[in-house]
């Protein structure tokens, strides 16, 4: 599956999308700073999860493409990058 198919990754830049146009409108509005940065905190935590899904489906992709099925202790070890990877 290539990246721009991938449901996880255009789900997250839509919710970024979404959180996006809700801080346009509240500053058009007038809207408290307090309430705005906060929304954008939400627009910048959804392209960073965005991020991180796009990066390890990258890396999960080509690796399985380049060598093909992994071991189960490769795996294994795969797993444990993909979870420190989170912390990026």
């Amino acid at each position: 599956m290539s990246h721009a198919n991938n449901p996880d990754i255009l789900k997250r830049l839509k919710r970024a999308q979404g959180h996006l146009a809700s801080v346009i409108r509240m500053v058009e509005e007038g809207r408290d700073g307090l309430d705005i940065a906060q929304q954008m905190q939400a627009v910048i935590r959804a392209l960073e999860n965005g991020k991180k899904t796009m990066i390890l489906h990258h890396i999960d992709h080509h690796l399985t493409e380049m060598t093909g099925p992994l071991p189960p202790e490769m795996e294994e070890e795969l797993a444990k990058f993909r979870e420190i990877a989170k912390y990026l």
